[in-house]
């Protein structure tokens, strides 16, 4: 995934109010930006770090600008634009970088299913069962090149994992895959100190069949792209 258009550097001054970003450009100018991601954004928002903008697409936004990547250290480029993660894992598997994915015609996004949910896509082909591929975009601070989800609490990631279980049970295949826009993190582990209803649904789900993948990025300002396979840790359960 390539930036149609360059991007625009500037310092981040705040975040707040979960879609808001206030930055200062080199020449001075403080510029309201949207801000992509409604999670806590743990490492990703310190004021005065480095940061990169895209200029909205619509002209009659309010917005004129949206947030897509900040430098969390020296030379770490972190994205943290969570609408970027889809077309990111379905660009990955149209190109063939996603072995377990392969061999399916179609890709039908946003199909409905579960408890009144969506599945982020739903893979089908001759002669092989219904795949159902949810995707959960990992944006949280590491520690030892270990990145975390979620960054905050989230019932609707542990409802997703009940509901890609009873896919299995049907006799489909569910995979979740962890989008990991950064370079520094060479796995993936449930933040169980964060939200360990969560950790203990990846589990259960797990044992219950759904796959579980991490795709990790290679990055710069010229655009994205999944290009590498991380991975899925699984410490002890919490209790």
């Amino acid at each position: 995934m390539h930036f149609s258009t360059p991007l625009l550097e500037a310092r981040l001054l705040r975040r707040y109010q979960r879609f808001l970003a206030d930055v200062e450009t080199a020449d001075g100018r403080v510029i309201t930006a949207h801000c992509p991601n409604t999670g806590s954004m743990q490492g990703c928002k310190e004021p005065g770090s480095r940061v990169w903008l895209s200029p909205a697409s619509n002209p009659a936004r309010k917005l004129a600008w949206t947030w897509e990547l900040v430098e969390t250290a020296p030379g770490v480029l972190v994205g943290v634009h969570t609408g970027r993660s889809n077309p990111l894992v379905r660009e990955a598997i149209e190109l063939g970088r996603v072995p377990e994915l392969k061999g399916y015609d179609a890709i039908r996004p946003e199909v409905k299913y579960g408890e009144g949910s969506r599945i982020d896509f739903l893979l089908q082909g001759p002669g092989r069962p219904d795949c159902y591929v949810e995707v959960k975009n990992v944006t949280a601070a590491v520690e030892g090149r270990i990145g975390y989800f979620p960054d905050a609490v989230t019932t609707r990631g542990a409802r997703h994992l009940r509901e890609m279980s009873a896919m299995v049970v049907a006799g489909h295949r569910a995979v979740l895959v962890f989008c990991v826009q950064r370079e520094d993190v060479d796995a993936v582990r449930p933040a169980d100190h964060i939200d360990p209803d969560y950790g203990r649904a990846l589990r259960a789900a797990l044992a219950a069949g759904v796959e579980v993948l991490a795709l990790g990025a290679r990055m710069d300002l010229r655009g994205i792209e999944m290009v590498r396979r991380l991975g899925v840790e699984l410490p002890s359960r919490p209790g």
